[in-house]
């Protein structure tokens, strides 16, 4: 289910606005030594599709689980940070992510 932030007097009038929030997520294999970066409105349904074989490269490493995850405000934001977490390459900064649960 994806989140909903509220924000009060951000819409025109003071009124309240709805904003939908942003998931940069990492799964792990729990049968394999394997780990997958992404990023989705609604990172539950994702894990979902990645354990129903919905996504090709992750498919073969069924089944996943979340073993960490940030969420923002935009999906640009959200991109922008999956990026850099994959910039990462399984070193130190990506462990201390993993390892922070």
């Amino acid at each position: 289910m994806a989140a909903i932030a509220f924000r009060r007097g951000s819409a025109k009038g003071g009124k309240t606005k709805f904003v939908l929030m942003y998931y940069v997520y990492i799964l792990k294999s729990i049968k394999h030594s394997r780990y997958y970066i992404g990023h989705s409105q609604d990172h539950i349904k994702r894990l979902s599709e990645h354990n129903r074989g919905k996504v090709r490269s992750t498919k073969a490493y069924i089944p996943w689980v979340i073993v960490y995850q940030e969420e923002y405000l935009t999906k640009s934001e959200a991109y922008k940070r999956e990026m850099q977490i994959k910039s990462y390459k399984s070193g130190n900064a990506f462990n201390k992510l993993i390892n922070k649960n």
